[in-house]
């Protein structure tokens, strides 16, 4: 079975502590602190990953200062702030992180329209700008700014996995047209363009139908429900996330709806596997962004689902894990430059190959995106957990997914 068992995780864990125990350098004597902002929708829609989110940086932080901080001297301290998931929030509180903390980074945050709104904000003030869970590739595909990195597999990334995924599905199925339902905002619109436009490509004969975009915050879906069932499509690509995942999951089941449509790649990270244990339907194929079970066998993952059981008593989600490798990526650059100076750190940072969670991946040079990995399954149950996980998942790397270099100048040049 390709997840590993907790025997497994058992043994990598030990290894590795052993090893860590013989390379863990002395106390240091602390410097200035290191000035570490984190700002996440703690609030409304984004609460569920943000607050997972939150716990992951804190474990990596925790960890970070109990060996003296960043280069051994520097203890990192952190200011939390809640956007709201509203942009014109997150533009006063990342500038009020700025001038008042005198933050060097700002790691987040939730909705990609949130991050569009920060980035212009960190590059005038010459600050690191670390993306862990908004995944617009417009984050870093336009305007690019050389302060801000993305640790998230991006969209055009993730819907390309749910493309190959889906167009096998569609042929082994005999399904011939299809329905979009996208939160109406930048992540949801361009998750569902690269989707339309990818399937376009590699599977010119299925026709879509109908698009329909209900708004960030949706409450309810029954009326969409309903005009996605009217247009009788063999299957619907969903682009929904946060709470919004939740309610549009709860009205879908009290119309049958995914028994009657497939709807294969929708967002179903290890938060709703987990939270929607008792009521998620076996079978469906979702797509994912970093889920720890796929990679038990890195000892950095090993080490930190064991940290995260000791203090939450559950498993890690894909924004937890991201999230603490947000940190460890901002960690190894500052290492790299071996300085904390932010134009040294970011200059470091380009290009760099880290140590993740999920591997070793490295960050392209034309746009500061994290080579990660994208996760396309089947949900099933699995006897080494209380809740479902993914059957038949398959990983796709970074490189094979992410959008040529070539229609990224292309785009820039528009």
């Amino acid at each position: 079975m390709w997840v590993s068992n907790r025997q497994k995780l058992t043994a990598i864990l030990a290894t590795s502590l052993w090893l860590g125990a013989l390379v863990a350098p002395g106390p240091a004597v602390a410097e200035e602190p290191y000035h570490l902002g984190v700002v996440l929708g703690l609030t409304g829609t984004g609460a569920p990953y943000s607050k997972e989110a939150v716990e992951g940086i804190e474990i990596a932080v925790n960890e970070i200062n109990g060996q003296g901080g960043l280069l051994g001297k520097h203890p990192i301290k952190l200011f939390i702030r809640n956007t709201q998931t509203r942009p014109e929030v997150a533009e006063a509180v990342v500038t009020e992180l700025i001038q008042k903390d005198k933050v060097r980074a700002v790691i987040g945050t939730y909705s990609s329209a949130t991050s569009l709104a920060i980035k212009p904000i960190c590059r005038e003030y010459k600050v690191l700008q670390i993306a862990t869970i908004s995944n617009s590739e417009d984050i870093t595909k336009l305007n690019p700014s050389p302060y801000t990195f993305s640790v998230v597999p991006n969209t055009y990334m993730m819907s390309n996995a749910v493309v190959i995924g889906g167009a096998k599905l569609a042929v082994a199925n005999g399904w011939t047209k299809y329905a979009t339902i996208a939160s109406d905002y930048a992540w949801g619109r361009s998750s569902q363009q690269v989707q339309v436009e990818l399937l376009k490509r590699v599977a010119p004969n299925i026709e879509l139908v109908a698009e329909f975009w209900p708004r960030l915050g949706q409450t309810r879906f029954n009326s969409f429900v309903v005009a996605a069932m009217a247009e009788k499509p063999d299957f619907v690509l969903t682009s929904i996330a946060g709470a919004d995942n939740a309610l549009w999951r709860r009205d879908a089941r009290e119309y049958r709806f995914f028994m009657k449509i497939a709807n294969p790649g929708g967002l179903i990270s290890v938060t709703e596997l987990m939270r929607n244990a008792k009521t998620i339907r076996r079978g469906l194929y979702g797509r994912t962004r970093a889920p720890f079970f796929a990679h038990l066998d890195v000892p950095m993952m090993a080490d930190f689902v064991n940290n995260y059981l000791s203090n939450f008593y559950r498993y890690p989600t894909d924004w937890a894990v991201m999230s603490y490798d947000g940190v460890y990526a901002l960690k190894q650059g500052i290492e790299k430059a071996g300085s904390v100076e932010t134009e040294k750190v970011k200059d470091a940072m380009k290009g760099l190959t880290i140590n993740t969670t999920r591997g070793r991946l490295f960050f392209r040079e034309i746009d500061n995106q994290l080579s990660a990995s994208a996760y396309f399954g089947r949900v099933a149950d699995d006897p080494d957990y209380a809740f479902p996980i993914y059957a038949d998942l398959v990983e796709f790397k970074g490189p094979e997914i992410w959008r040529p270099e070539k229609e990224i100048l292309a785009a820039r040049r528009k």
